[in-house]
């Protein structure tokens, strides 16, 4: 991403953008995806910003679950592909083993961006038509890692090879045998053949130059040694020179064909190796932004609101980083933050600048979800001391040479940052222009954030339509500052409260307070009770987290009792069904041969009886025996509906077990089962397990059924809820998964998600799933007397 005129290089090196760069460059795998990493600039354009974190987004979320997804490094082709395209050259080995090593990582990251079709569509964007992959296997038959060729690469060349080691071993064999029958006195010390000028020879000392004879071709520094090659062996030496050139040729021979295979698809190889560095750079992007825990901001259609900003320079060290919330309304324009010194004022706007930047430059920045930033086509930054002894400026006229620049070129799409307006000078005459300077930007609709200590500009905001106060939390017990920011409450200094913690002695401190002007000590103490009102409230607030945590823990341990319980449920079933199939064939038996009696006993009595009577009472029987057949009825049934009263068990459709405690006035029936209770149809009720009236020895599963507790999961309903608590992150993404698909299926408007505050990473995975998901129209956390942090609310799409 290129950047806009806008935002001169001072005012990056100013808010440290570089380093936050180099922050996000460490996570690419090659140095050439680090480089584009560092080479990026904030972009003016809002669609592009968009595509860009869109497309980091997408890929984030899947790094989340696979790890293993990571991008190939590349090494650099520009010169190599530059002389590839110059008709008739041939590569060094060297530098087609480069091109070997590019073309494989080429491969790999094809078929990864390949797998991301469905996943990841952006992503897989960047995937372009690969070179042929015999180029590859032909270069790694041909070269190897450190670019010499193999003498696989031809015929040619290995039976040259094969001649350069035969002449060079029959030459070697030649000049020891020599060098043994030379007289000790004529051997140099330690003598042995080796090579001078490229010709194989022998160490002889000077005095015996003229009894060996032949070619001297070098000497020792001392020149007591020279170096001979004898007349014997001089054309076998010419016969190694011959092998080898003819070596060289073969070896030129297959580096030129090689290139020539290569060069046709130079646009290919250019195209396959750009999409390496650019998946790098992506992939480290998202990594960042999974390490960060950072979450896409809203680029453009509103105002500024940031959610969990924090500073990405402060991160991943010691300290511990305070996330900061700022969210301007559409007719707030500038923000002014007052109060003590260490507070971290100047951190803040660093940090809202630096965000800006980073989100400009299609890296998601440490911020929470919800979060939405205007696309600014000017940065200004007026931080720091911009005292300047070359070119005569004071620190004062520094900052206001500074401030000119910024009225001159800023407009409503800048953003600007002040530190200390007005300082450096008569604080009357300082805040006087420090004045009249944000009401000209907040006239703009600039959004301005500026620190002070001036407290005539505390009451701007009460003035001046689009001003905001705001200031960083600082306790006044300890006199600390807790980095806490407030937005609509101005700081207070604390300096004589400093002062005093310091040591100063209590006459100068008195001296000094009668001298502080009365509006200056009446909004001292007006904002030290709010203060002490804020501070009652938080705690209120972390009291009732708190409550409201354990509530949810005890829900858990309930839920996993429960759990427990649902498993003997299903012992309990199978035992009910085995007893009741054998229940009803006994009860069965006894009534096929009770009819046998009865039979008997009508036909003895038919003189006695008139055949209505005996029609009834058969009638009856054959009722009897037709309610004991295991069909799928339940004994008792009349006119389509089972019979029950209080007290019975019975069993719903939805399989929940349970006894009936209420029949309501609308024919609502009420089952218990355990700790739920369900209100349903009394057609829902299909089977009953025992009456009141039913004698043990009929139905057994009356000492085994006890009173077992239906989970939700155990019905097909979807459910408004879901407790992800207790589980680990790999179950929790799937319960959450077929809840939402639960959800959605049945148009539920909304689901509660119980994933309590713990260490956040059950709360981390469900936002990172939910903003993930095309189906999910909006999510936050819940109000605070709902769950807070511990619950977020899902509402789905139309």
């Amino acid at each position: 991403m290129r950047a806009g005129g806008g935002i001169p290089p001072a005012v990056l090196d100013t808010l440290e953008f570089p380093a936050a760069l180099e922050r996000v460059a460490a996570f690419a795998a090659g140095p050439l995806g680090a480089a584009r990493v560092r080479a990026r600039m904030p972009d003016a354009d809002a669609p592009r910003v968009r595509d860009a974190l869109a497309q980091v987004a997408e890929l984030a979320a899947l790094i989340i679950t696979d790890d293993t997804l990571r991008a190939e490094p590349v090494p650099d082709l520009t010169e190599s592909l530059a002389l590839l395209r110059v008709p008739g050259s041939a590569l060094e080995g060297t530098a087609l083993g480069v091109f070997a090593v590019a073309l494989a990582a080429a491969q790999v990251v094809g078929a990864a961006l390949g797998r991301l079709e469905r996943d990841a569509p952006r992503s897989a964007a960047l995937r372009v038509p690969l070179p042929p992959r015999q180029l590859e296997t032909r270069l790694r038959e041909a070269i190897d890692p450190a670019g010499d060729v193999l003498d696989g690469a031809s015929r040619e060349l290995a039976r040259a090879r094969r001649a350069v080691r035969e002449a060079r071993a029959k030459l070697v064999a030649r000049l020891e045998r020599l060098l043994t029958d030379l007289d000790p006195q004529d051997r140099a010390p330690d003598a042995a053949v080796t090579v001078r000028a490229g010709r194989y020879v022998i160490p002889v000392r000077s005095t015996a130059r003229s009894r060996v004879g032949g070619i001297v071709h070098d000497a020792s520094a001392t020149r007591a040694t020279v170096f001979v090659e004898p007349p014997e062996v001089i054309e076998l030496g010419n016969e190694l020179r011959d092998r080898e050139a003819d070596e060289q040729r073969e070896v030129l021979r297959v580096l030129r064909e090689l290139t020539d295979a290569l060069r046709p698809h130079a646009d290919a190889i250019a195209a396959a190796w750009e999409m390496c560095v650019a998946f790098d750079d992506l992939c480290a992007r998202a990594r960042y932004s999974v390490e960060v825990n950072g979450f896409a901001p809203d680029i453009g259609g509103g105002p500024l609101k940031i959610r969990g900003g924090r500073h990405p320079l402060l991160l991943g060290g010691d300290l511990v980083v305070v996330a900061f919330d700022l969210e301007l309304a559409p007719d707030e324009y500038t923000v002014l933050i007052s109060g003590p010194n260490t507070g971290g004022k100047t951190v803040l706007i660093k940090a809202v600048g630096l965000l800006c930047l980073l989100a400009q430059s299609g890296i998601i920045p440490p911020i929470g979800p919800h979060s939405r930033l205007p696309v600014f086509t000017r940065v200004f930054a007026d931080i720091g001391d911009r005292q300047s002894i070359a070119a005569s400026l004071s620190t004062f006229s520094a900052h206001v040479a500074a401030l000119r620049d910024i009225l001159e070129h800023s407009d409503g799409d800048s953003l600007v940052l002040v530190d200390e307006v007005g300082s450096g000078t008569d604080p009357a005459e300082g805040a006087a222009l420090a004045a009249a300077a944000l009401r000209s930007l907040t006239r703009r609709h600039a959004v301005t954030l500026a620190t002070t200590h001036l407290g005539a500009l505390k009451r701007l905001a009460s003035e001046s339509v689009g001003v905001v106060n705001a200031s960083l939390q600082f306790d006044a017990d300890t006199l600390t500052p807790t980095y806490r920011l407030l937005k609509g409450i101005p700081g207070r200094s604390y300096g004589l409260a400093i002062a005093r913690r310091l040591g100063v002695a209590g006459d100068v401190l008195a001296d000094a307070e009668r001298a502080v002007p009365d509006a200056e000590r009446r909004l001292d103490a007006l904002l030290a009770d709010v203060e002490a009102r804020a501070r009652a409230l938080a705690e209120r607030e972390e009291s009732l987290a708190q409550a409201e945590q354990a509530a949810i823990e005890d829900a858990a341990r309930i839920e996993e009792r429960a759990g427990a319980l649902s498993r003997q449920e299903r012992d309990v079933r199978q035992r009910e069904r085995t007893a009741d199939a054998r229940a009803r064939d006994q009860a069965r038996g006894y009534l096929l041969e009770a009819r046998k009696t009865v039979e008997a006993a009508l036909g003895q009595a038919r003189a006695a009886v008139d055949e209505a009577t005996a029609r009834e009472a058969r009638r009856m029987l054959e009722k009897a025996i037709a309610e004991t057949k295991d069909d799928g009825s339940a004994v008792g049934r009349s006119g389509g509906r089972l019979t029950w009263q209080l007290g019975d068990g019975v069993r719903t459709a939805d399989g929940m077990v349970g006894h009936v405690r209420e029949v309501r006035d609308d024919d609502q029936v009420v089952i218990e089962s355990g700790a739920v209770r369900l209100i349903v149809r009394p057609e829902q009720i299909v089977e009953v397990l025992r009456t009141a009236d039913e004698p043990a020895a009929v139905s057994t599963r009356a000492h085994s059924a006890g009173r077992p507790t239906a989970r939700p999961a155990d019905r097909p309903a979807a459910t408004t809820e879901i407790k992800l608590l207790g589980l680990r992150v790999d179950e929790a993404e799937a319960e959450l998964t077929q809840a939402l698909d639960a959800a959605i299926q049945t148009d539920l408007p909304y689901l509660r998600i119980i994933h309590g505050k713990g260490t956040g990473a059950l709360r981390e995975l469900v936002h990172r799933v939910l903003a993930a998901d095309p189906r999910v129209a909006h999510f936050a956390l819940a109000p605070a007397n709902q769950g807070g942090a511990g619950v977020t609310v899902v509402e789905f799409r139309a």
